[in-house]
């Protein structure tokens, strides 16, 4: 008889936790599991609403993810200029090399890889008629020609 008594104080007790997790001020077993019910059916709605937000926010910011990564570092004569983008476009090397004369910077060397991704590495040096230019208008230049792009 005792086990009986354990049973139904586990079972008492179980309820009271699911009374408790659900915020339910029913008495009967009945009445508690359809507050239960209830409240799993909110939750899912719960959840759904929040993958579909946060569907919406991935696929708006699956173009910000896929934005090239440039870095400028000023050199004695110029730049070291590297750009690197998880995906390639076409026209994006041409679009940076526009960019370049139209700051006046001459590409004394580079390397380029554009298969899958794309990744240039430029030294750049400014032109001898063009007034002084910093690492950061470089920088800007480059990433307003790509963006230009689309």
């Amino acid at each position: 008889m005792a086990s009986g008594q354990r049973k139904k104080a586990a079972m008492q007790h179980k309820l009271q936790q699911l009374r408790s997790v659900t915020n339910s001020s029913a008495v009967n077993k009945a009445s508690i599991i359809v507050d239960a019910t209830r409240y799993i059916e909110e939750l899912k709605q719960k959840v759904e609403g929040l993958n579909s937000q946060l569907g919406t926010a991935e696929s708006s910011s699956t173009s910000q993810d896929k934005l090239p990564m440039v870095t400028v570092e000023t050199l004695e004569k110029g730049f070291l200029i590297n750009v690197f983008s998880e995906r390639n476009c076409p026209g994006m090397l041409v679009a940076i090399l526009d960019a370049f004369e139209e700051l006046g910077l001459d590409v004394l060397d580079a390397r380029v890889s554009c298969e899958d991704t794309f990744h240039l590495e430029a030294v750049g040096g400014e032109s001898q008629e063009n007034e002084s230019i910093d690492a950061q208008v470089v920088k800007q230049a480059v990433l307003q020609a790509i963006n230009n792009m689309d």
